[in-house]
């Protein structure tokens, strides 16, 4: 049985961590319309997916005073008893879909809303940190005098610490996703489709209180090289690798992030199969035993285990990153991406990393998709995904 989580002490947690870093940077507030951050700051949904691209729910989070959550027609009720919220209002909605050419006009609205409140609740402070905005709301907070911040800076940093309960909850969504691995082992045989295969992890996920998969991360044989080839009605056939990523989301919003690599059917893996695999997790091995807290971004990067050039114009886009509700930060690069995108910062204890590996070689026939999801602790880390890799019948 796996540990429930306290929600009344996990949602407090998570809002008095916002809070924290819109103290640090002297904002009078927060305006939240990512759906993963309006869950983090008040663990209050309303259909998720369809708010991501549709922007009719907003929270917002004054320093010192209410939260306050515009939610879409018909939904006060969703966030009933759950403590982190002080007030419901009805969304003022200003994208095309909805207002039509009345976009200007209805975004006024609600900017008169949010100024509203940062007039009330600010004490002359009109610093706003906004995680997303389209440019006809930006405009029109900025002319009722309102100087906007980087929300998606405080979200990202405030999320990257997780409490006892976060833990629990993830583990939660790491113990479905891996029942549906385990069903999706099973169920692995020559004929089956990769469409059918990966139903089978979004249907045992569902059955459990999951919510989505981000992703559709499930390649067979020629499909596994290079990476990111999602899901299709190809038959998987005998001796094909099948490689996988879960991007799952499962109960309490948490993400459970692992790959494996399966071998289908009962014979042997070819002698390519094997030494694709056993890079593969010497990657991970190796990674995994450099992550201590203290450890900086760029230290990981510089010593992290290095790919065979053959593999390295294939790499992953990250050595590791963090996973909460979804994939997080940090991101730590290759080096070779470090100038361009990387950026520096330490690991510290109680984050949650997965380490990820990619294997496999420029114009090679297959490739292996591994990773890992960690607990960072005082002494290095904790696995937190814990379903067996095949190094019985590969390595």
């Amino acid at each position: 049985m796996v540990e429930q989580p306290n929600l009344k002490r996990l949602r407090r947690y998570r809002l008095d961590r916002v809070r924290e870093q819109l103290i640090r940077r002297d904002y009078a507030g927060a305006l939240l319309a990512d759906p993963l951050n309006t869950r983090y700051a008040t663990d209050s949904t309303n259909m998720q997916v369809w708010c991501t691209h549709n922007a009719v729910r907003y929270v917002f989070v004054a320093t010192q005073g209410p939260v306050v959550l515009f939610d879409f027609h018909g939904g006060a009720h969703l966030s009933e008893g759950l403590g982190t919220i002080d007030e419901v209002r009805p969304a003022t909605s200003w994208f095309y879909f909805t207002v039509g050419p009345r976009v200007a006009e209805r975004a006024g609205v609600w900017a008169d809303e949010v100024a509203d409140l940062i007039n009330i609740y600010g004490s002359g402070n009109r610093r706003l940190a906004v995680d997303r905005c389209d440019p006809v709301g930006t405009h029109a907070l900025l002319a009722r005098g309102i100087s906007i911040q980087d929300g998606q800076e405080v979200m990202e940093l405030a999320r990257s610490i997780k409490s006892p309960d976060e833990i629990a909850a993830m583990r939660c969504a790491i113990a479905a996703c891996q029942a549906g691995m385990g069903s999706m082992r099973k169920a692995l045989r020559p004929g089956i489709t990769e469409n059918e295969l990966w139903s089978v992890l979004h249907a045992e996920n569902i059955a459990r209180g999951g919510e989505w998969i981000e992703t559709r991360l499930l390649a067979s044989g020629p499909r596994t090289n290079p990476w990111f080839h999602e899901c299709s009605g190809r038959v998987i056939e005998k001796g094909d690798l099948v490689s996988f990523d879960t991007d799952l989301i499962g109960p309490y919003g948490y993400c459970a992030d692992i790959s494996r690599c399966w071998l289908c059917g009962d014979g042997k893996p070819t002698e390519q199969q094997r030494r694709l695999y056993a890079l593969a997790r010497e990657q991970i091995e190796y990674n995994t035993e450099l992550v201590k807290p203290g450890l900086s971004f760029r230290e990981f990067s510089d010593r992290a285990w290095r790919l065979p050039e053959s593999c390295a114009g294939n790499r992953y886009s990250v050595i590791s990153h963090g996973v909460g509700l979804c994939d997080e930060y940090p991101a730590i690069y290759y080096p070779q991406e470090h100038i361009a995108s990387g950026y520096d910062g330490v690991i510290d204890e109680y984050m949650t990393l997965c380490v990820e590996s990619y294997i496999g070689e420029v114009g090679g026939s297959e490739g292996v998709k591994l990773e890992q999801q960690l607990l960072v602790n005082a002494n290095g880390t904790i696995p937190l995904s814990t379903f067996p890799f095949e190094d019985e019948l590969f390595l």
